[in-house]
């Protein structure tokens, strides 16, 4: 089967029962459902690749970037090998040479998908006439105009810049800009200390920058279990980061040589670069929402049912563009739920119980309820923990740094959270995940079963046992 890339022309109009814009995870999850139903679906896409943000400025290229700057941690650390050094010489750009294979192999896979399941695209600017007339237009202004039943709004998201920055300046860097950073430098300011500013404050660091994390809150992801985020704290602490909680900015000076940022506080911060990290904003700029009567909040977010539908009937929207929790495996998994709504399966259920992955170095990632949470709920539990330091996996790899905390109910030993800080915590949660969402949620699994050894997975019957043996 050919790629199904649709020309833009100016007399060309065609109808489907569905319209997506945006390819990245939210609009790819909507697309598929809906062509697997039997429905004959269009994308729309700003870019000449498919994959939108996820693919081409966000999660692929910050992880790639992620992993080769643990890869120089780990052979720094290897006493085997020599401390050469040579890594300090390249810049960002270089360092993601390997990223870019990535997204092209990305690009190149979900071209295939959609190819295979005769979802024809086009790449252009979408703009709504009407509820059901979406217009396309290219650079050079060329229009296409698609006839739809129903419309998936999945533009995802772009870091928010307030007005008073300049951001095209060359040493004032947004998440998506600092990926093209292409000179040394020594020192950096990252305003907001969010999930994406910790992320890169884990990786300047990794690569011996010094770090200022500018923290507009009173502590650290204050969303995670206390513990989890007061280890994240002493660890970016013991790497050298400098966190500054409770701070406002005031202003930024620029020059041609460095920046100075002035916080509320009266504090003055000199460095190379700034990286803001302060928030997102809905990439609904342009898209003629006032025409079919959506008004976007003031961040560009849609408001959506648990259906996914907007106030419009036959307008769905899903993934960043709806806000929370603006994650791409959470996005995938909602435009799918939004294209069975729309093709009227019953009874499905909206995206909830997500895990979260915090890709600092070393991993965060959890599900379920935190100690916070469940003492509020005046919820009997008891706590199982297993050190990372005492694993034989984690001693043999050298990734000694974390811990696995599971809450339980004290009385039927029902799972109620996982929380987990350490290299892989992103993949070691869904074990835990697996055996919270099975019918029979015990803790007696993890004591009851033989793992491999030695594995990180291990850490599951450590924590179990260490938790039974609080129980009187």
């Amino acid at each position: 089967m050919p790629a199904r890339k649709k020309e833009l022309s100016s007399t060309n109009y065609t109808k489907y029962d569905a319209v997506v814009l945006g390819s990245g995870p939210a609009g790819e999850g909507a697309a598929m459902k809906l062509a697997k139903s039997g429905k004959r679906v269009a994308i729309v896409d700003m870019r000449e690749q498919l994959g939108g943000n996820c693919a081409h400025v966000g999660t692929i290229p910050s992880k790639a970037l992620r992993q080769t700057v643990s890869s120089i941690i780990r052979y720094q650390r290897d006493s085997l090998f020599q401390k050469a050094g040579e890594w300090k010489q390249f810049t960002m750009k270089q360092i993601l040479r390997n990223a870019h294979k990535v997204i092209q192999q990305q690009v190149e896979t979900h071209t295939r998908f959609y190819d295979r399941n005769q979802i024809e695209i086009y790449h252009g600017r979408a703009y709504l006439q009407d509820k059901n007339t979406v217009l396309v237009f290219s650079n050079e202004g060329i229009k296409e105009t698609l006839i739809c039943k129903q419309i998936v709004i999945a533009t995802g998201s772009r870091p928010y810049q307030p007005a008073e920055l300049d951001f095209n300046h060359p040493r004032v860097f947004d998440s998506d800009k600092i990926l093209d950073l292409d000179f040394h430098i020594q020192k950096i300011i990252i305003y907001g200390a969010g999930v994406i500013g910790c992320e890169y404050a884990s990786i300047f660091v990794g690569l011996e920058n010094k770090v200022d994390l500018i923290n507009t809150q009173e502590k650290l992801l204050s969303y995670l279990d206390d513990e989890i985020s007061d280890a994240l704290s002493y660890y970016l602490r013991e790497l050298g980061v400098l966190i500054r909680h409770n701070e406002q900015i005031d202003k930024l000076e620029t020059f041609d040589d460095h920046v100075v940022l002035h916080l509320m506080s009266g504090k003055k911060i000199k460095a190379d670069a700034i990286l803001w990290c302060n928030g997102r904003s809905g990439n609904t700029d342009g898209l003629g929402l006032e025409n079919v009567g959506l008004q976007p909040n003031s961040r560009g977010q849609l408001t959506v049912n648990e259906q996914y539908q907007t106030e419009v009937e036959n307008i769905y929207a899903a993934g960043d563009v709806i806000g929370w929790p603006s994650l791409a495996s959470a996005a995938y998994d909602q435009g799918r739920c939004a294209g069975a709504n729309m093709v009227g399966e019953k009874h499905v259920k909206p995206v909830t119980d997500i895990p979260t992955g915090i890709y600092t170095i070393p991993e965060i990632s959890s599900i379920g309820k935190n100690e916070q949470q469940l003492t509020e709920e005046k919820i009997p539990y008891e706590v199982g923990q297993s050190f990372f330091r005492q694993l034989a996996r984690a001693q043999i790899t050298g990734d000694t740094v974390g811990m696995l905390k599971i809450l339980f109910h004290r009385d039927t030993l029902e799972i109620l959270g996982i929380h987990c800080f350490g290299n892989n915590a992103s993949e070691i949660v869904h074990i835990g995940q697996a055996v919270m969402q099975s019918p029979d949620n015990s803790l007696k699994y993890f004591a009851e079963t033989t793992f491999n050894y030695p594995t990180m997975a291990e850490a599951y019957r450590v924590a179990a046992l260490n938790g039974m043996n609080r129980l009187f």
